[in-house]
């Protein structure tokens, strides 16, 4: 190995051990289990309060007005489009997308429009000024997109990568880099590995289909959000044996879903279209000495904090304009239609004879939860408070974190990233997880109950 400064050494150190602590470190403040991440962004969200919808308007605007006028400028000659290009220049599904998001956020801002939409059940939830979803993204982009680069470019990437190759390639079919990414969504919070995934995607350091992969397999809810499933199925005391069963159950998806349709077909080359393996075989012996050599490399590389800064300023803009108009239009559109129409208790209906299968009790009650999902993560537990049997809400709660693709977040927000994906594929996967995990779960279930 060759030798490396004590100033790579500490610019290796220090800013990776300050991004494992504020995206990956629970701590408990007054009973809850939050990152720093969250708890930053929450606490600005409070502040925000009174003008935070205001601003998540003024973003949608931006966003779809810049996409109009875009669509309409002859395309630059140039090699590398501007910043600017790069926000707005989008096809005209994308157009259409953004314009729809002002119109749902303008209907719930100033109070108009269709019941079904301006409702506090579908657009109305997602912009609550308090605890809606789309608000509280503004907050969590702003720290995720400034202080992604502390995981991302000091080292720590190349060091677990390094370590974790012969792992996570062979098991997961994935880069050993992406064991980061796995560790911020499941002790973090799922938006910031998908986050993390699109950015690391847009580098040329993931291939289309490791990306994809990475997306759709370990974005998990945070550990947070969880307690607010298990306390709205009153099952608190439960919370020990639903993580382990979720954890099982993730992990064996985790072997399935990559070697089968749909993310078995996606191309496995680099956004810039070449296909040679960035990842070196190494020998046991070596990985410690090429990890830390490739991280102290990394970090000497990236020494310079203007650009650090700069960095973080375009993604925090990045996730606004191009993300959480896509949350906002897709997210609404699926909670009208779990909220005002029989969609998904029709799709439901298959898997009451699955659960009774299963030997679940109440299937029929149940067998909605285990789609409604697709449009948000909490419809489930909301609509399966009311089951009397402590089994049956406890596979409820496993399965709608299992599940994993959610319109109202992880969903919309793989959607409006690079990452390629169709919104056809995230339903085949929504189901592929649920119809693959459900045994799994329905086993666990039987031996605690």
């Amino acid at each position: 190995m060759k030798k490396h400064s004590l100033s790579s050494w500490l610019l290796f150190i220090i800013p990776s051990l300050l991004g494992v602590f504020i995206f990956m470190t629970p701590l408990n403040i007054e009973g809850a289990w939050k990152v720093p991440i969250a708890i930053m962004a929450n606490s600005l969200a409070g502040v925000i309060v009174p003008v935070i919808s205001w601003f998540a308007l003024a973003i949608m605007t931006i966003a779809a007005v810049g996409s109009v006028i875009y669509l309409f400028l002859p395309k630059t000659t140039m090699k590398a489009p501007s910043f600017a290009a790069q926000l707005f220049r989008v096809n005209l599904f994308w157009t259409i997308t953004r314009v729809l998001a002002v119109v749902f956020t303008a209907m719930v801002v100033f109070d108009f429009g269709p019941a079904a939409i301006n409702n506090p059940n579908t657009a109305g939830l997602l912009m609550d000024p308090e605890e809606g979803l789309v608000t509280f993204l503004f907050t969590i982009f702003l720290f995720a997109g400034l202080l992604l680069p502390l995981l991302t470019n000091f080292g720590l990437l190349e060091f677990f990568g390094t370590m974790m190759t012969k792992v996570m390639r062979p098991l997961f079919k994935i880069p050993g880099r992406s064991s980061i990414d796995a560790l911020a969504s499941w002790i973090g919070d799922g938006t910031i590995g998908v986050l993390m995934t699109s950015k690391q995607y847009e580098q040329g350091n993931y291939t289309k289909k490791e990306a994809a992969i990475i997306a759709t397999t370990f974005s998990i809810v945070s550990i947070t959000f969880c307690f607010t499933i298990l306390k709205e199925l009153n099952l608190e005391s439960y919370f020990f044996q639903f993580y382990g069963t979720v954890i099982i159950a993730g992990l064996t998806l985790a072997l399935i879903m990559p070697r089968i349709y749909p993310l078995r077909k996606i191309e496995d080359t680099y956004i810039d279209g070449s296909t040679e393996q960035k990842e070196e075989v190494l020998q046991d012996e070596k990985l410690l000495k090429v990890a830390t050599d490739r991280a102290l490399t990394s970090a000497k590389n990236n020494s310079n904090f203007s650009s650090f800064w700069a960095e973080g300023g375009k993604n925090v803009l990045d996730m606004w304009i191009a993300v959480a108009p896509v949350v906002m239009a897709f997210g609404t559109i699926a909670l009208v239609l779990a909220e005002f129409t029989p969609v998904f208790s029709i799709l439901g209906k298959p898997f009451e004879y699955y659960l009774a299968a299963l030997n679940i009790p109440e299937a029929g009650a149940a067998a909605q939860t285990m789609v409604v999902g697709f449009a948000d993560m909490l419809l489930p537990a909301v609509l399966g408070s009311g089951i009397e049997s402590e089994m049956t809400r406890f596979v409820i709660a496993t399965v709608s974190v299992t599940q994993l693709i959610y319109m109202s977040e992880v969903g919309g927000l793989i959607l409006g990233t690079k990452i390629p994906l169709k919104i056809w594929d995230l339903i085949i996967i929504f189901l592929l997880r649920t119809v693959i995990s459900l045994p799994i779960i329905a086993i666990m279930a039987h031996i605690f109950f």
